[in-house]
Protein backbone atom coordinates (compact mmCIF):
# COMPACT_ATOMS: atom_id res chain seq x y z
CA UNK A 1 0.00 0.00 0.00
CA UNK A 2 1.19 3.12 -0.77
CA UNK A 3 -0.39 6.35 1.20
CA UNK A 4 -0.54 10.03 0.05
CA UNK A 5 1.03 10.78 3.39
CA UNK A 6 4.17 9.79 1.44
CA UNK A 7 3.85 12.77 -1.06
CA UNK A 8 3.98 15.11 1.16
CA UNK A 9 6.12 18.08 1.74
CA UNK A 10 6.53 21.50 3.76
CA UNK A 11 5.99 24.23 1.06
CA UNK A 12 5.92 27.88 2.78
CA UNK A 13 3.14 30.15 0.78
CA UNK A 14 5.46 32.51 -0.25
CA UNK A 15 6.95 30.09 -2.52
CA UNK A 16 4.03 29.29 -4.81
CA UNK A 17 4.62 31.44 -7.70
CA UNK A 18 1.85 34.25 -8.28
CA UNK A 19 3.74 35.94 -11.76
CA UNK A 20 5.67 34.49 -14.89
CA UNK A 21 8.65 35.42 -15.20
CA UNK A 22 10.32 37.76 -18.13
CA UNK A 23 11.44 36.48 -20.60
CA UNK A 24 9.53 33.00 -20.55
CA UNK A 25 13.11 30.90 -20.02
CA UNK A 26 14.73 32.94 -17.48
CA UNK A 27 13.42 30.91 -14.80
CA UNK A 28 15.61 28.71 -12.89
CA UNK A 29 16.17 24.70 -13.88
CA UNK A 30 17.09 21.89 -11.72
CA UNK A 31 18.65 19.51 -13.19
CA UNK A 32 18.41 15.82 -12.04
CA UNK A 33 20.09 12.71 -12.52
CA UNK A 34 18.37 9.89 -10.44
CA UNK A 35 20.80 7.48 -11.04
CA UNK A 36 24.37 9.60 -10.02
CA UNK A 37 21.71 11.23 -7.17
CA UNK A 38 22.83 14.84 -8.33
CA UNK A 39 21.30 18.42 -8.30
CA UNK A 40 22.45 20.99 -10.47
CA UNK A 41 21.01 24.35 -10.12
CA UNK A 42 20.97 26.80 -13.41
CA UNK A 43 18.26 28.71 -16.00
CA UNK A 44 15.60 27.33 -18.34
CA UNK A 45 17.67 29.17 -21.27
CA UNK A 46 20.67 26.70 -20.18
CA UNK A 47 18.58 23.11 -21.15
CA UNK A 48 20.37 23.03 -24.54
CA UNK A 49 23.71 21.60 -22.69
CA UNK A 50 21.22 19.14 -21.35
CA UNK A 51 19.77 17.44 -24.98
CA UNK A 52 21.52 15.81 -27.90
CA UNK A 53 21.17 16.24 -31.58
CA UNK A 54 18.69 13.22 -32.50
CA UNK A 55 16.83 13.29 -28.94
CA UNK A 56 12.74 14.62 -29.07
CA UNK A 57 11.12 16.56 -27.07
CA UNK A 58 7.52 16.22 -26.81
CA UNK A 59 5.16 19.13 -26.53
CA UNK A 60 1.48 19.30 -25.57
CA UNK A 61 0.26 21.60 -27.87
CA UNK A 62 -3.15 21.99 -26.24
CA UNK A 63 -4.80 25.80 -25.59
CA UNK A 64 -6.66 26.82 -22.61
CA UNK A 65 -10.32 28.07 -23.27
CA UNK A 66 -11.83 31.01 -22.23
CA UNK A 67 -13.88 28.85 -20.01
CA UNK A 68 -15.07 30.81 -17.35
CA UNK A 69 -18.52 32.62 -18.00
CA UNK A 70 -20.29 35.43 -15.71
CA UNK A 71 -24.21 35.49 -16.20
CA UNK A 72 -27.14 36.00 -14.12
CA UNK A 73 -29.56 33.34 -12.75
CA UNK A 74 -33.11 34.30 -15.35
CA UNK A 75 -35.62 34.46 -12.33
CA UNK A 76 -33.61 36.16 -9.41
CA UNK A 77 -31.01 37.89 -11.55
CA UNK A 78 -28.40 36.99 -9.11
CA UNK A 79 -24.74 36.47 -10.46
CA UNK A 80 -23.82 32.71 -11.41
CA UNK A 81 -20.45 31.58 -12.48
CA UNK A 82 -20.61 28.64 -15.24
CA UNK A 83 -16.85 26.82 -15.76
CA UNK A 84 -16.62 25.04 -18.40
CA UNK A 85 -15.06 21.36 -18.33
CA UNK A 86 -15.81 19.56 -21.59
CA UNK A 87 -18.27 19.71 -24.48
CA UNK A 88 -21.03 16.80 -25.28
CA UNK A 89 -21.96 17.78 -28.20
CA UNK A 90 -22.71 21.09 -30.41
CA UNK A 91 -24.58 22.77 -27.59
CA UNK A 92 -24.12 20.78 -24.34
CA UNK A 93 -21.16 20.59 -21.88
CA UNK A 94 -20.02 19.19 -18.86
CA UNK A 95 -19.45 22.68 -16.55
CA UNK A 96 -19.02 23.54 -12.96
CA UNK A 97 -21.93 26.26 -11.72
CA UNK A 98 -21.19 28.35 -8.52
CA UNK A 99 -23.48 28.78 -6.79
CA UNK A 100 -24.51 25.37 -7.85
CA UNK A 101 -26.88 24.06 -5.33
CA UNK A 102 -30.23 26.37 -6.34
CA UNK A 103 -28.97 24.91 -10.15
CA UNK A 104 -31.43 22.05 -11.02
CA UNK A 105 -32.61 20.73 -13.82
CA UNK A 106 -34.64 23.78 -15.98
CA UNK A 107 -32.32 26.77 -14.32
CA UNK A 108 -31.32 29.03 -16.76
CA UNK A 109 -28.55 31.54 -16.61
CA UNK A 110 -27.87 34.33 -18.91
CA UNK A 111 -24.41 35.83 -20.03
CA UNK A 112 -26.01 38.35 -23.20
CA UNK A 113 -28.24 38.79 -25.68
CA UNK A 114 -26.58 36.50 -27.65
CA UNK A 115 -25.49 33.83 -25.61
CA UNK A 116 -27.70 31.65 -22.19
CA UNK A 117 -27.81 28.08 -20.79
CA UNK A 118 -30.06 26.06 -19.48
CA UNK A 119 -29.18 23.50 -16.83
CA UNK A 120 -30.18 20.24 -17.96
CA UNK A 121 -28.43 17.57 -15.30
CA UNK A 122 -26.30 16.59 -12.74
CA UNK A 123 -22.80 15.25 -13.28
CA UNK A 124 -21.51 12.36 -10.36
CA UNK A 125 -18.62 14.73 -9.19
CA UNK A 126 -21.07 17.92 -8.20
CA UNK A 127 -21.23 19.40 -12.07
CA UNK A 128 -23.75 19.87 -14.33
CA UNK A 129 -24.64 19.16 -17.78
CA UNK A 130 -26.06 22.95 -19.57
CA UNK A 131 -27.35 23.57 -22.84
CA UNK A 132 -26.46 26.05 -24.31
CA UNK A 133 -28.50 28.80 -26.74
CA UNK A 134 -26.68 31.33 -28.91
CA UNK A 135 -26.96 33.16 -32.46
CA UNK A 136 -23.86 32.61 -34.34
CA UNK A 137 -20.65 31.00 -33.77
CA UNK A 138 -20.10 29.60 -30.01
CA UNK A 139 -16.48 30.05 -29.99
CA UNK A 140 -16.43 32.99 -31.31
CA UNK A 141 -18.88 34.17 -28.81
CA UNK A 142 -16.92 32.45 -25.70
CA UNK A 143 -13.79 34.64 -26.87
CA UNK A 144 -16.04 37.31 -26.54
CA UNK A 145 -17.70 37.02 -23.41
CA UNK A 146 -15.26 34.19 -21.29
CA UNK A 147 -12.52 34.81 -19.25
CA UNK A 148 -9.23 32.55 -19.07
CA UNK A 149 -8.89 30.78 -16.06
CA UNK A 150 -5.51 30.84 -13.43
CA UNK A 151 -5.22 27.93 -10.56
CA UNK A 152 -6.63 28.26 -7.55
CA UNK A 153 -3.64 28.86 -5.96
CA UNK A 154 -2.89 32.24 -8.13
CA UNK A 155 -4.42 35.05 -6.66
CA UNK A 156 -2.49 37.92 -8.45
CA UNK A 157 -4.22 39.16 -11.70
CA UNK A 158 -2.11 38.19 -15.20
CA UNK A 159 -2.52 41.36 -17.16
CA UNK A 160 -1.67 39.45 -20.54
CA UNK A 161 -4.10 36.39 -20.51
CA UNK A 162 -1.71 34.57 -23.97
CA UNK A 163 1.21 34.32 -20.41
CA UNK A 164 -1.05 31.30 -19.48
CA UNK A 165 -0.33 30.01 -22.91
CA UNK A 166 2.28 27.89 -24.43
CA UNK A 167 4.04 29.52 -27.33
CA UNK A 168 2.95 26.66 -29.45
CA UNK A 169 -0.68 26.49 -28.14
CA UNK A 170 -2.79 25.22 -31.17
CA UNK A 171 -5.97 22.81 -29.90
CA UNK A 172 -8.31 25.02 -28.31
CA UNK A 173 -9.84 22.54 -25.16
CA UNK A 174 -8.36 22.34 -21.94
CA UNK A 175 -9.30 23.75 -18.44
CA UNK A 176 -5.75 24.73 -17.44
CA UNK A 177 -1.96 24.72 -19.39
CA UNK A 178 0.13 22.45 -19.79
CA UNK A 179 2.73 24.65 -17.13
CA UNK A 180 6.09 22.95 -18.45
CA UNK A 181 5.39 24.30 -21.56
CA UNK A 182 5.40 28.26 -20.59
CA UNK A 183 8.90 27.99 -20.15
CA UNK A 184 9.83 27.93 -24.08
CA UNK A 185 10.17 30.73 -26.22
CA UNK A 186 9.96 30.40 -29.97
CA UNK A 187 13.55 31.29 -30.05
CA UNK A 188 14.53 28.78 -27.91
CA UNK A 189 12.64 26.24 -29.83
CA UNK A 190 14.45 27.15 -32.72
CA UNK A 191 17.60 26.98 -31.61
CA UNK A 192 17.14 23.59 -30.23
CA UNK A 193 15.92 22.42 -34.02
CA UNK A 194 18.73 24.23 -35.24
CA UNK A 195 20.67 21.93 -32.95
CA UNK A 196 19.38 18.52 -34.36
CA UNK A 197 16.54 18.04 -31.38
CA UNK A 198 13.33 17.21 -32.85
CA UNK A 199 10.23 19.05 -31.26
CA UNK A 200 7.01 17.11 -31.89
CA UNK A 201 3.70 17.55 -30.80
CA UNK A 202 0.79 15.54 -28.82
CA UNK A 203 -2.78 16.85 -27.44
CA UNK A 204 -4.01 16.36 -24.13
CA UNK A 205 -6.99 18.63 -23.12
CA UNK A 206 -6.20 19.25 -19.16
CA UNK A 207 -9.53 18.93 -17.01
CA UNK A 208 -9.84 20.89 -14.01
CA UNK A 209 -9.62 17.61 -12.05
CA UNK A 210 -5.47 18.11 -12.31
CA UNK A 211 -6.43 20.07 -9.12
CA UNK A 212 -8.13 18.23 -7.85
CA UNK A 213 -7.19 16.98 -3.80
CA UNK A 214 -6.55 12.72 -3.72
CA UNK A 215 -9.00 12.34 -1.11
CA UNK A 216 -8.50 8.43 0.21
CA UNK A 217 -5.20 7.63 2.30
CA UNK A 218 -4.56 4.44 0.17
CA UNK A 219 -3.72 5.96 -3.42
CA UNK A 220 -4.76 3.41 -4.77
CA UNK A 221 -8.06 3.67 -4.54
CA UNK A 222 -8.06 7.56 -5.91
CA UNK A 223 -10.66 7.89 -8.79
CA UNK A 224 -8.57 9.68 -11.84
CA UNK A 225 -10.53 12.26 -13.68
CA UNK A 226 -11.07 11.53 -17.67
CA UNK A 227 -9.17 13.80 -20.28
CA UNK A 228 -8.83 13.39 -23.93
CA UNK A 229 -5.24 12.82 -26.03
CA UNK A 230 -4.33 12.63 -28.85
CA UNK A 231 -1.39 11.06 -30.85
CA UNK A 232 -0.41 12.20 -34.87
CA UNK A 233 0.81 9.70 -36.97
CA UNK A 234 3.52 11.91 -37.56
CA UNK A 235 4.77 11.79 -33.78
CA UNK A 236 4.72 8.09 -33.17
CA UNK A 237 6.59 7.39 -36.40
CA UNK A 238 9.14 10.52 -34.93
CA UNK A 239 8.97 8.57 -31.52
CA UNK A 240 9.20 5.55 -33.14
CA UNK A 241 12.74 6.53 -35.16
CA UNK A 242 13.85 8.50 -32.28
CA UNK A 243 14.18 5.09 -30.27
CA UNK A 244 15.50 2.82 -32.64
CA UNK A 245 18.18 5.28 -33.47
CA UNK A 246 18.72 5.10 -29.13
CA UNK A 247 18.49 8.60 -28.89
CA UNK A 248 15.83 9.80 -26.01
CA UNK A 249 12.22 10.66 -25.68
CA UNK A 250 12.17 14.12 -23.61
CA UNK A 251 8.37 14.54 -22.55
CA UNK A 252 7.61 18.34 -21.37
CA UNK A 253 5.71 17.74 -18.89
CA UNK A 254 3.14 15.42 -16.90
CA UNK A 255 0.67 15.84 -19.80
CA UNK A 256 2.94 14.72 -22.18
CA UNK A 257 3.43 11.60 -20.21
CA UNK A 258 0.21 10.77 -19.21
CA UNK A 259 -0.50 11.28 -23.40
CA UNK A 260 2.60 9.05 -24.42
CA UNK A 261 2.50 6.38 -22.14
CA UNK A 262 -1.70 5.97 -22.88
CA UNK A 263 -1.29 5.43 -26.12
CA UNK A 264 1.50 2.99 -25.37
CA UNK A 265 1.13 -0.90 -26.19
CA UNK A 266 3.20 -3.16 -23.53
CA UNK A 267 5.95 -3.50 -25.79
CA UNK A 268 7.56 -0.34 -25.69
CA UNK A 269 5.91 0.88 -29.19
CA UNK A 270 3.67 3.65 -29.44
CA UNK A 271 1.42 4.42 -33.06
CA UNK A 272 -1.24 6.97 -33.84
CA UNK A 273 -3.88 7.20 -31.13
CA UNK A 274 -6.94 9.22 -29.80
CA UNK A 275 -9.31 8.72 -26.51
CA UNK A 276 -10.04 9.67 -23.13
CA UNK A 277 -7.47 8.37 -20.64
CA UNK A 278 -7.72 8.04 -17.00
CA UNK A 279 -4.52 6.84 -16.42
CA UNK A 280 -2.65 6.99 -13.04
CA UNK A 281 0.68 7.06 -12.54
CA UNK A 282 2.57 6.34 -9.19
CA UNK A 283 5.32 4.53 -7.90
CA UNK A 284 5.38 0.63 -9.14
CA UNK A 285 4.74 2.13 -12.81
CA UNK A 286 6.67 0.72 -15.47
CA UNK A 287 7.19 3.54 -18.27
CA UNK A 288 7.23 2.63 -22.02
CA UNK A 289 7.95 5.79 -23.68
CA UNK A 290 9.90 8.37 -21.50
CA UNK A 291 13.10 8.13 -21.29
CA UNK A 292 13.33 12.06 -19.61
CA UNK A 293 11.50 14.62 -18.56
CA UNK A 294 10.98 18.84 -18.34
CA UNK A 295 8.49 19.56 -15.59
CA UNK A 296 7.64 22.36 -12.77
CA UNK A 297 7.21 21.87 -9.02
CA UNK A 298 3.70 20.52 -8.10
CA UNK A 299 1.60 20.31 -5.19
CA UNK A 300 1.82 18.58 -1.89
CA UNK A 301 0.22 15.04 -1.88
CA UNK A 302 -0.46 15.68 -5.60
CA UNK A 303 -0.89 12.99 -8.73
CA UNK A 304 1.59 14.76 -10.19
CA UNK A 305 4.60 14.25 -7.73
CA UNK A 306 3.49 10.70 -7.50
CA UNK A 307 3.49 10.52 -10.80
CA UNK A 308 7.26 12.40 -11.04
CA UNK A 309 7.95 9.88 -8.30
CA UNK A 310 7.56 7.24 -9.84
CA UNK A 311 10.53 7.71 -12.40
CA UNK A 312 12.74 9.27 -10.46
CA UNK A 313 11.94 7.67 -7.00
CA UNK A 314 10.05 9.20 -3.98
CA UNK A 315 12.88 9.76 -2.12
CA UNK A 316 15.00 11.50 -4.53
CA UNK A 317 12.09 13.55 -5.66
CA UNK A 318 11.56 14.80 -2.08
CA UNK A 319 14.85 15.45 -1.20
CA UNK A 320 14.78 17.94 -4.46
CA UNK A 321 12.13 19.41 -3.27
CA UNK A 322 13.13 20.13 0.25
CA UNK A 323 16.10 21.84 -1.83
CA UNK A 324 14.09 23.54 -4.20
CA UNK A 325 12.49 25.33 -0.72
CA UNK A 326 15.74 25.89 0.69
CA UNK A 327 16.86 27.43 -2.00
CA UNK A 328 14.07 29.38 -2.71
CA UNK A 329 12.71 28.10 -6.28
CA UNK A 330 9.41 29.32 -7.63
CA UNK A 331 6.52 26.68 -7.19
CA UNK A 332 3.48 25.68 -9.14
CA UNK A 333 2.27 26.93 -12.11
CA UNK A 334 4.50 30.30 -12.59
CA UNK A 335 7.36 29.08 -10.98
CA UNK A 336 10.44 27.53 -11.99
CA UNK A 337 11.09 23.52 -13.92
CA UNK A 338 12.94 20.37 -13.03
CA UNK A 339 14.71 18.26 -15.79
CA UNK A 340 14.95 14.32 -14.92
CA UNK A 341 17.58 13.77 -17.22
CA UNK A 342 17.34 9.61 -16.93
CA UNK A 343 14.95 7.38 -15.22
CA UNK A 344 15.90 5.71 -12.27
CA UNK A 345 16.91 2.45 -12.67
CA UNK A 346 14.36 -0.21 -12.00
CA UNK A 347 16.12 -2.39 -9.30
CA UNK A 348 16.41 0.89 -7.05
CA UNK A 349 12.81 2.00 -7.61
CA UNK A 350 11.63 -2.02 -6.73
CA UNK A 351 13.80 -2.29 -3.60
CA UNK A 352 12.49 1.57 -2.50
CA UNK A 353 8.94 0.74 -3.21
CA UNK A 354 8.99 -2.60 -1.32
CA UNK A 355 10.77 -1.01 1.37
CA UNK A 356 8.33 1.64 1.88
CA UNK A 357 4.96 -0.95 1.41
CA UNK A 358 6.85 -3.24 3.94
CA UNK A 359 7.42 -0.21 6.53
CA UNK A 360 3.45 0.49 5.94
CA UNK A 361 2.53 -2.99 6.66
CA UNK A 362 4.84 -2.94 9.74
CA UNK A 363 2.90 0.29 10.81
CA UNK A 364 -0.64 -1.59 10.93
Amino acid sequence: MLLLSDFDYELPEERIAQVPMEPRNSSRLMVLDPVEKTMEHRHFYDLKEYVEPGDTLIFNDTRVMPARLIGHRDQTGGKVEVFLLRRLDATHWETLVKPGKKAKPGYQINFSDELSCVVTDHTDFGGRIVEFKFEGIFEEILDRLGETPLPPYIHEKLEDSERYQTVYNREQGSAAAPTAGLHFTREQMQELKDMGVNLGFVTLHVGLGTFRPVNVEDIQKHDMHKEFYNVPEETAKLIMDTKKAGHRVIAVGTTSIRTLESAADGLGEISAKSGWTQIFIYPGYDFKIVDAIITNFHLPKSTLIMLISAFAGREFVLDAYKTAVEMKYRFFSFGDAMYLSVQQPKDERDRELAALEASHQKDE
